[in-house]
């Protein structure tokens, strides 16, 4: 079972979506947005990506990564948190299976996970 977090506004997010369900692999869509991730969840998930700079998981560009004051060498615990508290600067799409995660950019990286 694959949990993906999507935003069906973003097409990067729905073509990872396509290429799971073509696999006909099983998969439960979350729409991170409104069903947001905790502080844990988000640390757990990049635990399931290999432990990368938190930063690597943020949308750097959206508008509320400035308006919150954040910066790219915050520690990562705090960039977690923001990611909590504004989703919307959570890098889509991330897919999860068990203990492994991909961030769905380029779209085919998620086969790794099939």
């Amino acid at each position: 079972m694959i949990t993906l977090w999507h935003n069906p506004r973003c097409s990067k997010s729905r073509q990872t979506l396509a290429l799971i369900e073509a696999a006909g692999a099983e998969v439960t869509v979350r729409r991170y947005l409104e069903n947001v991730p905790s502080a844990e969840e988000i640390a757990a998930t990049r635990a399931a990506l290999g432990n990368p700079p938190a930063i690597d998981m943020m949308r750097t560009n959206e508008k509320v990564f400035k308006e919150a004051g954040l910066s790219k060498d915050m520690p990562d615990s705090v960039l977690i948190e923001a990611m909590a508290k504004h989703p919307i600067l959570i890098e889509r799409p991330i897919a999860i299976k068990g203990k492994q995660a991909i961030i769905g950019r380029p779209p085919e990286a998620v086969k790794d996970l099939l």
